[in-house]
Order: C-alpha cells, then sequence, then structure tokens
C-alpha cells in the first residue's frame, strides 16, 4: 500500500485497461483522476471501486483538445496541488487495411489521438512535476507490439506507436534533471471482456489466425510493478504478453 496522498491521472480510465488499471490504483491506497470523453463510464469506474470511490475523481476530456487538457490539469492542481503519476492509456487504433485505402481524415485522427494527445498530457504533467515540492514523477505511455514491430494493413496505429516509443525516450532523457521517471509498456492480446471471441488477425503470410490472450491481471500487474517503484528506478520499456501470441519474428 502507498500513502493516501499519492495522486495518479489515467486516461482512457472508462473502460479496459485504463478501468482496470485505476482499480487497482485506488485498492492500494492511491487518489486517481479518471480522464475520459465520457463521463457516465467514468462514474461506473469509480462505482466499481467501492469504498474506495470517494478516492476518484472522474473528469471527462477529451486528450486531443489543448483547452480540455489545461483544464483538466487545473483542476487537479487546484484539488490536489501535485501529480504523482500520469498514465497516458488512451489509444485509437483504425480497423485493418492496406495501407493505399487509409483515409486521410482517418489518418489525421488517429494521430491526432495517439500522438498528439498523449503530447498534450505529458507536457502539461512534466510542467506541473517539476514545479511541485518535491519535485518530480513518473509518466507511464501505453504503447502496443505495433511500437516495435508492424501488423500487416496497420500501418496508421504503427506510426503512432512507433512515435510513442521515441517520445517515450525523449521523455526519459528530459525527466532526468526534474526527477521526472518515463517508461513505455506494450500490451499484447488481451482477453475480451465478458467472453466474447478474439477476432482473427491477419498474419504476415496472408492468413487470419484467432491468436493467444492473456488475463488483463497480467497487465495489472505489470503496470503496479512500474507505477509504484521508487522514484529514482524506472522501467524504460516492458512488453506483456501471451507466451504463445505471434511476435517474434512475425514479419
Amino acid at each position: 500500500m502507498v500513502e493516501e496522498n499519492k495522486i495518479a491521472l489515467i486516461t482512457g480510465a472508462g473502460s479496459g485497461i485504463g478501468r482496470a488499471c485505476s482499480l487497482a490504483l485506488l485498492e492500494r491506497g492511491w487518489y486517481v483522476v479518471l480522464a475520459g470523453r465520457r463521463l457516465a463510464t467514468l462514474e461506473e469506474t469509480a462505482k466499481l471501486a467501492g469504498s474506495r470511490s470517494v478516492f476518484a475523481l472522474p473528469v471527462p476530456t477529451d486528450v486531443g483538445d489543448r483547452q480540455a487538457v489545461n483544464a483538466l490539469f487545473e483542476e487537479i492542481k487546484g484539488r490536489f496541488g501535485r501529480l504523482d503519476l500520469l498514465f497516458n492509456n488512451v489509444g485509437q487504433a483504425l480497423p485493418s487495411m492496406p495501407f493505399e485505402e487509409v483515409p486521410y481524415e482517418a489518418w489525421v485522427e488517429n494521430m491526432h489521438t495517439n500522438i498528439t494527445g498523449t503530447f498534450l498530457c505529458s507536457q502539461a504533467a512534466f510542467q506541473l512535476m517539476k514545479a511541485q515540492s518535491p519535485m518530480g514523477g513518473r509518466i507511464i505511455n501505453n504503447g502496443a507490439p505495433s511500437a516495435h514491430v508492424p501488423r500487416p494493413d496497420g500501418a496508421a496505429f504503427t506510426v503512432s506507436k512507433h512515435a510513442i516509443t521515441g517520445f517515450t525516450k525523449a521523455l526519459s532523457l528530459e525527466g532526468r534533471r526534474y526527477n521526472i521517471a518515463c517508461g513505455q509498456i506494450d500490451i499484447g492480446n488481451v482477453e475480451p471482456p465478458g467472453g466474447a471471441p478474439q477476432h482473427a488477425a491477419r498474419q504476415a503470410n496472408g492468413t487470419r489466425l484467432v491468436e493467444d490472450t492473456m488475463d488483463m491481471k497480467a497487465v495489472v500487474d505489470t503496470f503496479l510493478l512500474m507505477a509504484e517503484l521508487p522514484i529514482d528506478t524506472n522501467v524504460l520499456s516492458v512488453m506483456v504478453m501471451p507466451t504463445k501470441m505471434p511476435y517474434v519474428g512475425r514479419g
């Protein structure tokens, strides 16, 4: 357990990985600011925390909107005066399609959500972490296996996540002097919620394969390992994935 004054911000906290990691931090004694576009899903996340829900603060936010992000961080600064952890979890993946068929508007939206949203939240967090006392904090970016190895017909997502890898390294370097640690978690196939079937993913040889999945707990445990390290220690990059998931040599 951590002290009650530890403050975290998680984007995309209304579902999936963001929700699971938010609930884990709440259970372990953190205050958690829940950010996402829809207030109803954020409030549902808070409600799922049970008695710990009073330590959750839902703040509807479009992370790609600079004014919305500024308002989010003004809320954090006004309520808590500091931020110890930012998890840039929110992201968007386009439907699988050949590169030459990707609509321009979809390309721009994908880059805006995955790259600009991460930039805006990280910049605001960096500024707050530099100014607070004690100085410092941690930023964790949600990458993907596609941040390192592409899937067929996934050019836009691959480009955006490769950018996140470079951004993570740059923040890790720039954060040294301010006690700001930055790392990246690359998450493989997670078991779909509610027992829904895993879709068949296109492989490098042109076939489709229903790939192995892992339980969400594996993701949460890896995230907590990163989040609760002492600030003088950092996991720069980690990939958590099903043992039998096609990745190494996948193309």
